[in-house]
């Protein structure tokens, strides 16, 4: 089959693609026909070796996607033919991947392989973030960081879909639009954000804070927040950690709180699965519906996992093998 490969960790301009051997199914494991795979930040961080699970090259990229079941496990509820979403942490970007059964979920027939492919990595864990972690009630307001990118589109189109007034921060007018058309309620520019959120809530703050990219805006992201608010703690894409004076937290009597999906769910058998059936309902009403950007074919995976590096994806792209 053709894949992408990383070769050497010198990122995503050095990845290869090239015919490799099929993948063998493995005892407890599906084989899926990848019709799409979504492209994620830990698959450019693994074309750099930055990420924190650190296989050795040559390796082929890619940790979500959607397809159609070649082969399953006797007594498996998947049969050949199903319609499925995937995660795995690497081995999407090609024509076949072997995966875990329970990280195997059963795709809407409404929901277009384009789009199921970018629901695993994003939507689980801001449906753990959201709901487990953050506690998020309906009327409460949300205030996301990097709106425009997977992370932030998944928390708007859930945050609004539970009933929270969402509020997003992007860097240009031209992703304020973007995520207005997502389902954001208002949009506000980086520069100046904690003013305008200020205005915007009437000077009470906002009641949550998801923050995936962490950096120098974290201080007014906590600056943000209503009495007993929260501040949820994804990532770093900004690459700088941010620290915290628990001062501010005692005075205002709020929180930060970490969300680590992978670290909770996988210990955990079947946690991941019940994950996705709470996203069903959603999937099967149109509200959750992951914007596509852009479409790239297997030989253009590098150029496609590029794009995250210049901040200039709007939602997601994937990859077609």
């Amino acid at each position: 089959m053709r894949a992408v490969q990383v070769v050497r960790l010198e990122g995503p301009g050095a990845v290869e693609v090239g015919e490799v051997a099929d993948p063998t199914r493995g005892d407890g494991q599906v084989l899926v026909e990848v019709k799409a795979a979504g492209v994620n930040f830990p698959d450019l961080l693994l074309t750099k070796g930055l990420y924190q699970y650190k296989p050795e090259p040559p390796f082929v990229l890619g940790g979500e996607g959607a397809g159609v079941v070649r082969e399953a496990p006797d007594g498996s509820e998947f049969t050949a033919g199903d319609r499925v979403a995937f995660s795995s942490a690497i081995g999407a970007f090609a024509g076949l991947v072997a995966v875990d059964q329970g990280n195997v979920f059963p795709l809407p027939g409404n929901v277009s392989f384009e789009a199921g492919a970018c629901l695993p990595m994003n939507y689980l864990t801001m449906g753990f973030a959201l709901i487990t972690r953050g506690r998020l009630q309906k009327g409460e307001t949300v205030l996301v960081q990097g709106a425009a990118g997977g992370i932030g589109t998944a928390t708007i189109e859930l945050a609004a879909a539970l009933g929270a007034r969402v509020i997003s921060v992007v860097s240009t007018p031209e992703k304020a639009e973007f995520v207005k058309s997502v389902g954001s309620h208002e949009a506000v520019l980086a520069d100046g954000f904690k003013d305008a959120v200020k205005e915007l809530t009437g000077g009470k703050g906002v009641d949550m804070v998801v923050d995936p990219v962490g950096g120098d805006r974290f201080t007014d992201s906590l600056r943000s927040l209503a009495p007993l608010g929260r501040l949820l703690v994804i990532g770093f894409t900004a690459g700088d950690i941010p620290t915290v004076k628990v001062n501010r937290l005692l005075l205002n009597n709020i929180d930060v709180r970490g969300v680590g999906w992978g670290a909770y769910a996988m210990p955990r058998p079947g946690y991941t699965r019940a994950e996705w059936d709470r996203l069903i309902p959603f999937l099967e009403a149109g509200s959750v519906n992951p914007p596509v950007s852009g479409t790239f074919p297997l030989e253009r995976a590098g150029e496609a996992v590029a794009q995250l590096d210049t901040r200039t994806v709007l939602g997601k792209v994937v990859v077609t093998p």
